[in-house]
C-alpha cells in the first residue's frame, strides 16, 4: 500500500479568507449550527463512576437497534438507542442540520465519507482526537482513516466502505469464450462482443444521472479533483486521468456498447439481469446482496477483480462508505466514541452489523466478518470476499480528497452528463463546464479557490 499523504484541511481553509464566510457558509439551505466550533471549547469529561447515559444514534441502516442491543447487554452504564432516518440526501442530512442549528440532534449520526467536509463547514462534528481517537487509528484501514482526518483532527470513525469489483454471469461469457476483463480496454472489447448476442443485450450499464459512479472510475484512474495549498482550495476536474475516463465513456455511449437507459439495481436492471440482457455490473462490495436479488441467479454469478486503466491508476476504487460521527451538540462524546469503536472494530460489532444491517466493507484492518469468510452458494461456491474484495480494498487512491461542496459537484455532473443523451454534449465538455461552476460555487461560499492551470 502506498504511503498516505498527510492531509491538512483547517477550519480556515474550509472557510477561506473572507471575514464574513462563517456567517454565509450555510449548506443545504440551513443555518450554521454555531459561530464558535464546539472543538474550541473545553473537553467534555466522561461520565462519573455510577452514572448512566443513553446515547442516540441517527442512521439509515436497517435494524441497527439489534446491533446496539449487543452492546447494551454488556454495557449497562452506556446504553445506545438507534433511530432510523431517511438516507442522507433523501432527507437525513437536512434533519441533522436542522437539529444542529436548533441546538439539538443525536449523539451519533451516520455521515458518508464524502459528506464529512460539508459537516465541518457547518461546525457540525466533534473532533474525536480530543477524546482519544488517535489511539485506535491502527485498527482501521489506512485509506479510510485518512478520509476522516483533517488538520490533525479526527471527525468521524469509519463505519463501512465499498471497494469495487466486477460481478458477472458465468454462462453467457462462457458461451462466447470470454473471461472477465482485466482492463477497461478489454471491458470495451467484451462489451462490443456482447452486443452481438441481441439488440437489447449489454455487458454493463453507465448511469449518466448518477455521477458518483463516474467519480469512482476517475478516482481509480488517479484523479484528484480537490486539494489544498495554504489557504486555497485547488480544483482540477480536467486532469489527464479524468479526461481519459470521460473520453472512454463518450466512445462507449457513441458506439452503443453500454446501456444508459437505467442504473444498476433499479427495477428495469433487475428485469434485464434476470432475462440475460445485462450480463455484469461493476459495483461495490455491498452490491453482493443486491446482485443476489436477481431472480433465478443462484449459482450463475461470480466476482472478479475490477478492470483497471492499464498502466495508469489503481487496482480498485471506493463507491460509497460512511462514518459514525459524533455530532457537535452531543453531551457525551467520549462514551459515543467508545461505542463506535466497539461497533466498527470488534468481531461482535462487525458480525452484528453484517447480520442485521448489511453494512458495506468492514473498516477494520484485521477482521472482515465471519459471514464474509465463507464460500457463497449464490456466487458459484466462490469465497469472493477473501479472494477478491480483500485485495481490492488494499488497492485504493489514497490521495483522493472530498470537498465541502461534494454534493453540489455530483449534482452538476449528473445534470451535465444527461445532456450527452438529450443534446449530444460530451462528457468531456461537461467536465470543463462543471469545473467552472464549482469554482464559482466555492467563491460564493466565501472559500478561496484556484483552478489548476489557471
Amino acid at each position: 500500500m502506498e504511503p498516505i499523504r498527510q492531509r491538512s484541511l483547517s477550519r480556515r481553509q474550509l472557510f477561506g479568507l473572507g471575514a464574513g464566510a462563517a456567517a454565509t457558509a450555510a449548506l443545504s439551505s440551513c443555518a450554521t449550527p454555531g459561530a464558535v466550533s464546539v472543538n474550541s471549547l473545553d473537553v467534555i469529561p466522561a461520565i462519573a463512576e455510577g452514572e448512566t447515559v443513553t446515547l442516540t444514534y441517527w442512521s439509515w441502516l436497517k435494524d441497527l437497534q439489534n446491533v446496539a442491543d449487543v452492546w447494551n447487554a454488556q454495557n449497562p452504564r452506556i446504553q445506545v438507542e438507534a433511530v432510523w432516518i431517511q438516507g442522507g440526501n433523501s432527507g437525513g442530512y437536512q434533519k441533522m442540520y436542522s437539529a444542529l442549528a436548533a441546538g439539538g440532534g443525536p449523539d451519533i449520526g451516520q455521515v458518508e465519507l464524502r459528506q464529512v467536509p460539508e459537516f465541518l463547514l457547518q461546525n457540525g462534528l466533534v473532533d474525536l482526537s480530543r477524546y482519544g481517537a488517535e489511539e485506535y487509528a491502527d485498527r482501521y484501514d489506512a485509506g479510510l482513516w485518512s478520509q476522516v482526518q483533517f488538520n490533525d483532527g479526527v471527525f468521524g470513525i469509519p463505519q463501512d466502505s465499498g471497494p469495487m469489483a466486477f460481478y458477472y454471469q458465468t454462462e453467457p461469457l462462457e458461451q462466447i469464450g470470454a473471461t472477465p476483463p482485466a482492463t477497461w480496454d478489454e471491458w470495451a472489447a467484451l462489451s462490443a462482443e456482447v452486443r452481438t448476442l441481441g439488440p437489447d443485450t449489454y455487458l454493463d450499464t453507465f448511469p449518466v444521472a448518477d455521477a458518483s459512479v463516474f467519480t469512482a472510475y476517475a478516482t481509480q484512474a488517479g484523479a484528484v479533483w480537490f486539494d489544498t495549498e495554504g489557504d486555497e482550495w485547488i480544483i482540477d476536474m480536467t486532469d489527464d486521468a479524468t479526461v481519459m475516463v470521460a473520453e472512454f465513456f463518450d466512445r462507449a455511449i457513441d458506439e452503443d456498447i453500454v446501456n444508459t437507459s437505467f442504473g444498476a439495481y433499479s427495477p428495469p436492471w433487475y428485469a434485464a439481469a434476470s432475462d440475460g440482457k445485462i450480463l455484469a455490473v461493476t459495483s461495490a462490495s455491498w452490491g453482493d446482496a443486491l446482485v443476489q436479488s436477481v431472480s433465478g441467479g443462484e449459482g450463475k454469478w461470480r466476482v472478479a477483480p475490477m478492470q483497471t486503466w492499464g498502466d495508469t491508476g489503481f487496482g480498485s476504487t471506493y463507491l460509497g462508505g460512511s462514518t459514525a460521527a459524533v455530532l457537535a451538540n452531543s453531551p457525551h462524546p467520549k462514551e459515543a466514541l467508545d461505542f463506535i469503536v466497539w461497533m466498527t472494530t470488534s468481531p461482535e460489532g462487525i458480525d452484528a452489523m453484517i447480520a442485521n444491517s448489511g453494512i458495506g466493507w468492514s473498516p477494520a484492518t484485521d477482521y472482515i466478518g465471519e459471514l464474509r469468510q465463507q464460500p457463497s452458494e449464490f456466487f458459484s461456491g466462490q469465497n469472493y470476499n477473501e479472494e477478491v474484495f480483500v485485495p481490492m480494498a488494499q488497492q485504493q487512491n489514497l490521495d483522493w480528497v472530498w470537498s465541502p461542496l461534494t454534493q453540489y459537484t455530483l449534482n452538476a455532473l449528473g445534470d451535465g452528463f444527461r445532456k450527452k443523451l438529450t443534446s449530444g454534449q460530451t462528457l468531456v465538455d461537461t467536465l470543463s463546464i462543471v469545473q467552472r461552476d464549482v469554482a464559482a460555487a466555492f467563491r460564493n461560499k466565501g472559500l478561496t479557490v484556484r483552478v489548476a492551470g489557471q
